[in-house]
Parts: C-alpha cells; sequence; structure tokens
C-alpha cells in the first residue's frame, strides 16, 4: 500500500517498507515570498515564476512523512457587538488626538512710510583685530613720496598696465569702470553687463572705458562708494551680503522698517517681502557685512527688490 508524502517539495507516494533515510528530498523550511521574488527559507535560490518554484528541487534528505500537516488556525471573526464590547473595554487614556496646525495667513503688506528702527550689530573678532592691525600701521606710516615706482600696475580695474616711465602716464587706459558682480555662478561688470560663468575670461574681458592710467590712489578721507553685493534667502531668511572690507563699526548703520532696508553705501531698497524688523540683525566681519533679515511669513521672494510699478491710467480716445 502507498502512501503520500506531506513533506514541502516532495509530494511523491512510497512504500512504508522501503522508507528509507535518503529516500525523499524535500525542503525543511517553509516559503518566502518577498519583492516579486519566491523561495524556501532553507536554501537561497530565488525565482520571479510561481512554476519555477514549484519545481526547486529540495535542498535535504530524509525519510518520507505520511503525516497530514495540521491546518493553519483561523482566527475567530467577532460579530458586530462583540466588537463593539471589546471597544468599550479598550481604556479611553491610549487614544490620542493629533490636532493638524493652522494654515497660514496671508500677511498684509505694511506701508513702507512706517518708522525705521536700527538693526542689531554684530561685530565678529576677525573685524576687530583686522581694525586693530590697520590702527597700528597708520600710526607708524610716514608721509607718502609722490615718486612712481618703475613696475607700478595702473589701479583701474580690469587695466593691466604698468608704470615704465614717464611715456606710460600718455597712454590712453582701457578699463572697467563699474564693480564686479557675482551672482548665481555668473560674473560680470556692473558698467557693461558681458556675463560669463568663468572667472578667467571675466578677469580677460577688455574694459568698456577709456580714460587716464592712475598709477597712485589718493586718500580722499571718507566718501560714499559703490560695493558690490550679492543676496540669498532660505525658508526663514533674507541675507544680503555687503562686500566691504574693513567696515568701522561706530560708523556704520542700517535702518529698516517691514518692507525697506537701507545699508551703508546709501542704496534705499524697497524689499520684495514682509520681515520682522525684530529679529532682524547686522553681522560684520572683516570682508563683509552681512544682512540678515527674517522673513515675516516663509515664502520664496521672486527677487531681493519689489519692482516698481508702471501701471498708469490709460487715456482712451475714440474716433468720430
Amino acid at each position: 500500500m502507498s502512501l503520500l508524502c506531506y513533506n514541502r517539495g516532495c509530494g511523491q507516494r512510497f512504500d512504508p517498507e522501503n522508507n528509507t533515510e535518503g529516500s525523499c528530498t524535500y525542503h525543511p523550511g517553509v516559503p518566502v515570498f518577498h519583492d516579486a521574488l519566491k523561495g524556501w527559507s532553507c536554501c537561497k535560490r530565488r525565482t520571479t515564476d510561481f512554476s519555477d518554484f514549484l519545481s526547486i528541487v529540495g535542498c535535504t534528505k530524509g525519510f518520507h512523512n505520511s503525516e497530514k500537516p495540521p491546518e493553519p488556525v483561523k482566527p475567530e471573526v467577532k460579530t458586530t457587538s462583540e466588537r463593539k464590547e471589546l471597544a468599550e473595554l479598550k481604556p479611553r487614556f491610549q487614544e490620542h488626538i493629533i490636532q493638524a496646525p493652522k494654515p497660514l495667513e496671508t500677511i498684509k503688506r505694511p506701508s513702507p512710510d512706517e518708522p525705521m528702527t536700527n538693526l542689531q550689530l554684530k561685530v565678529s573678532a576677525s573685524l576687530k583685530q583686522a581694525l586693530d592691525k590697520l590702527k597700528l600701521s597708520s600710526e607708524n606710516e610716514g608721509r607718502r613720496s609722490d615718486e612712481i615706482k618703475i613696475g607700478t600696475a595702473c589701479k583701474n580695474a580690469g587695466c593691466s598696465k604698468t608704470y615704465e616711465g614717464p611715456h606710460s602716464t600718455e597712454e590712453v587706459c582701457i578699463y572697467h569702470s563699474g564693480v564686479p558682480i557675482f551672482h548665481e555662478g555668473m560674473k560680470y561688470w556692473s558698467c557693461c553687463k558681458r556675463k560669463t560663468s568663468d572667472f578667467n575670461t571675466f578677469l580677460a574681458q577688455e574694459g568698456c572705458t577709456r580714460g587716464a592710467h592712475v598709477w597712485t590712489k589718493k586718500d580722499a578721507g571718507t566718501k560714499v562708494v559703490p560695493c558690490r553685493h550679492d543676496w540669498h534667502q532660505t525658508g526663514g531668511e533674507v541675507t544680503v551680503s555687503v562686500y566691504a572690507k574693513n567696515s568701522v563699526p561706530d560708523l556704520s548703520y542700517v535702518e529698516a522698517n517691514s518692507t525697506m532696508g537701507e545699508k551703508e553705501f546709501h542704496r534705499s531698497v524697497k524689499l520684495w517681502g514682509v520681515i520682522d524688523v525684530k529679529r532682524s540683525y547686522v553681522n560684520m566681519t572683516a570682508t563683509k557685512i552681512e544682512l540678515t533679515m527674517r522673513k515675516a511669513e516663509p515664502l520664496l521672494w521672486a527677487s531681493l527688490e519689489l519692482p516698481v510699478s508702471n501701471t498708469q491710467p490709460k487715456q482712451e480716445s475714440s474716433d468720430q
């Protein structure tokens, strides 16, 4: 009388009298289905086809097994009334109520005529050290000689000529009258705006202005000069960098209200968005001044300045 073997992966009929230790080839593990792959936990072979999975040869030899495995226990189905009773027995303190955050309300743009407030100044240690060195060097520096040394480079931006003698002064100087601007990977001069992403190409750009060479820079005292500046933003802040080297904290200030900003080089800016003046501040370093303005609402600014509106009432004319 032949019996059916219930070992996984075998399924053959066998004679109990001829059942030896190596008669059955089976899988002692369990089926594993994961990420469309099918296999057995006892061996490493995997396949995506179910027919191939069924034909995987067992990895273990042993006796045939005629005992039918027990059926899996089915979960007990609760009636509606029983489920309601169980729900009432659950402790109430395990319930967690999560309140969704309120949607952001649109902030009404304040008037640009509101009073200005001085922003907090934060002076870095590097700026203090640089100012101390400048103070010592100015005290030890004697009178400067008006004599121009051979090999002195022209001080005009973009000019690479050097002083070779009195005839060099008679040459025409070709230079850039503006300031360099670096923004979003592009480099150009404010006077001609020929943009490039390569720094060497930017340095090799020929000047757009003709004039006389400047071999010495005379100190004319305190004056207003154009400073290169840039800006960037995060979700909650807008930072304006003014590249003013060795700025003097005692003579520097930044005034702002919710929509207006003013920098040391006397440029007024009507800001694109609204800022929180009380949470804004100015960080002064040896190489630049960073104006960090806290956004009143976490919105992305399209630009630093609010564009000037050119809308004018149109005059309608009719032909009769």
